[in-house]
């Protein structure tokens, strides 16, 4: 198998990183506008004063910046191990679509419950992952 395939899951959850990202300044802006937030609503984070359309975006992208940090090392060490196989390739590509059906769920309707089962099955994809690379799988 090609190993640079594993790159594609990476960049793919690299996007859906950048794409919450860029939602952050987005809804802060239009929020700023209609002058339902200030400048000094931000001075330490995120006041009370923050609407919750304003501000799941950037807890969504905090979220994006936690875990993922586990992934992105295995799918690495897949890659420098030259052990990038079909079930690697696979798990990597489950973790990034449960990760943006989190991300799909917390920035639309938020259900905490759905977002619970997304987020719970994509970090159980994230141990698999990890436990089939010191299993050797291939």
């Amino acid at each position: 198998m090609t190993q640079e395939l594993i790159f594609a899951p990476m960049g793919a959850m690299a996007l859906l990183t950048f794409a919450v990202l860029l939602m952050v300044p987005v809804r802060r802006f239009r929020a700023g506008a209609r002058g339902l937030i200030t400048a000094e609503d931000f001075r330490f984070g995120e006041s009370a004063k923050v609407p919750p359309d304003v501000s799941i975006p950037n807890r969504n992208y905090m979220n994006l910046l936690e875990l993922p940090t586990l992934f992105f090392p295995a799918c690495l060490m897949f890659y420098v191990t030259q052990r990038v196989g079909m079930a690697a390739l696979a798990t990597a590509w489950i973790y990034v679509a449960l990760r943006a059906i989190h991300s799909a769920v917390h920035l639309t309707y938020n259900n905490v419950y759905h977002r619970l089962v997304f987020f719970t099955a994509s970090n159980v994809a994230l141990g698999v992952l990890w436990v089939l690379f010191f299993l050797r799988a291939r």
